[in-house]
């Protein structure tokens, strides 16, 4: 297993893994942020889905990709 620490690692090595997956998230458990709560909501009443306020940032952040999957929102970003 390597032990080599990925933030040492030059960027570009990484540019085909942009994002890290939500579970793996150091902060992951932690509240949602205000800005993620925000979206969630406007995401969330688009859809004609429930809001939850009491979600966690690994959470809130993949319950966002399914409500833009939903809405079609977001598309732009993942081209």
């Amino acid at each position: 297993m390597n032990q080599e620490n990925p933030k040492k690692t030059p960027h570009n090595e990484h540019a085909g893994n942009l994002q890290k997956d939500p579970d793996d998230w150091v902060t992951g458990a932690e509240p949602m942020t205000a800005a993620q709560g925000s979206y969630l909501k406007t995401l969330s009443e688009e859809a004609g889905e429930e809001f939850s306020a009491d979600l966690s940032k690994a959470d809130a952040s993949k319950r966002i990709e399914e409500l833009q999957a939903i809405t079609g929102r977001g598309r732009e970003a993942a081209q």
